[in-house]
């Protein structure tokens, strides 16, 4: 089974805020992916802050979307991004 995603926020630094269906909320890095195939157009970062949600994942306006469960298995939950909660 896997989780959808009900809202997506982008953030600086190329970085997702995900809230899935089960209403755990994650944060997605996308630096590491900004350099393969067609991810490397989301390196604008006017595109990227773009992002929403469609049916049960994220797309953006050039057609690039995500699989639900690779944003689950790669995001990391907010409670243990001690990055992200020092930046609050």
């Amino acid at each position: 089974m896997y989780h959808g995603v009900i809202s997506v926020e982008p953030l600086d630094d190329f970085q997702l805020k995900l809230e899935f269906d089960n209403h755990e909320i994650k944060i997605l890095d996308m630096k590491p992916f900004l350099d393969k195939g067609v991810f490397k157009e989301l390196k604008d970062e006017a595109l990227f802050k773009r992002v929403r949600v469609s049916f049960d994942t994220v797309d953006w306006d050039n057609r690039i979307d995500l699989d639900p469960e690779f944003l689950y298995a790669e995001s990391v939950s907010i409670t243990q991004n001690k990055e992200f909660q020092s930046a609050k």
